[in-house]
């Protein structure tokens, strides 16, 4: 009953990332991996994933954190982090992406007033959420959309009750320039994917120093501007596939070199290659609500 489409193979690993038949704008991958490595990138969504086996290591905010077998690991979104075995043998996982809008719909129901709410801890060991979301988990791709949505919807309701906090109040309370120059050296960017305006052209954009900007950037999101414009690549291209245009055109549509070039950054975030990808995100039936329509960087 899973959705169409052959998990990707690539010697000893395997790797399979789909949309979530029951519960619109959540992803999910399951993956066993060895020698593949993140590089470090950021999600616009939420990350929820459970270790099966072995032990994943990862940067996040400056320090090397694992997480073993039973571990759960939450990710708040945009934060930037990796991603790689912490020994030979790989390890294996199951990963929920549920959307902004997903998480703070279901704080809402509970009563949540503190704006988007954040996970303080990065790493927890919470034997009942790690079962609640490895069963929604295997239920998602077993196909059976009403328990993966009821238990995927407890669990992350368990999760808010117990391991989230009030998130900070935004950047904008922040006195000086640097914020407003960030928010719109990000529009600058997001707006010319396949020209992108040099440092020195953002800097006499934004009224800021070359390397101001360049401080400022990295400080707010984690990233160089460089770096950042090939997440937003990588971000537009699953758009455009998700809409079908074929992996050739969406490396030009999206700002990349050729089709080698969206490959290999795209499967540096994503964790597989964009005609994997694209063989499994066929529209699901009945999702009265979806998320994110228009991709970014273009229509």
């Amino acid at each position: 009953m899973a959705s169409g489409g052959a998990a990707h193979h690539d010697g000893t690993e395997v790797a399979r990332y789909w949309r979530h038949s029951g519960v619109a704008g959540v992803d999910l991958l399951r993956a066993r991996f060895v020698t593949h490595r993140y590089g470090r990138h950021a999600h616009e969504t939420y990350t929820l994933g459970v270790i099966e086996a072995g032990v994943e290591e990862f940067e996040h905010r400056g320090s090397l954190l694992r997480a073993g077998p039973g571990a759960v690991a939450l990710l708040n979104p945009e934060v930037v982090h990796t991603g790689q075995a912490a020994g030979p043998d790989g390890w294996s996982y199951r990963v929920f992406y549920p959307a902004v809008e997903v998480v703070t719909d279901i704080a809402a129901e509970l009563g949540w007033r503190d704006g988007p709410p954040v996970f303080p801890e990065t790493v927890i060991r919470d034997a009942g959420s790690a079962r609640l979301l490895h069963a929604a988990h295997v239920a998602a791709e077993r196909g059976d959309r009403l328990a993966s949505s009821s238990l995927l919807r407890t669990a992350i309701a368990g999760l808010l009750a117990a391991h989230a906090a009030a998130g900070p109040g935004g950047g904008s309370s922040r006195c000086g320039r640097a914020p407003a120059a960030v928010a719109q050296t990000r529009e600058l960017l997001a707006g010319r994917l396949a020209d992108p305006p040099s440092l020195d052209e953002l800097a006499a954009a934004t009224g800021l120093g070359p390397f101001a900007l360049l401080r400022a950037f990295r400080a707010e999101t984690g990233l160089p501007p460089h770096a950042y414009l090939n997440q937003l690549r990588v971000r537009r291209a699953r758009c455009l596939l998700d809409g079908g245009l074929a992996p050739a055109e969406v490396a030009a549509h999206a700002g990349f070199a050729d089709q080698a070039h969206l490959t290999r950054h795209f499967k540096r975030v994503v964790g597989v290659p964009p005609g994997a990808y694209q063989r499994e995100r066929r529209p699901a039936a009945g999702q009265a609500r979806t998320y994110k329509t228009a991709c970014p960087g273009g229509s």
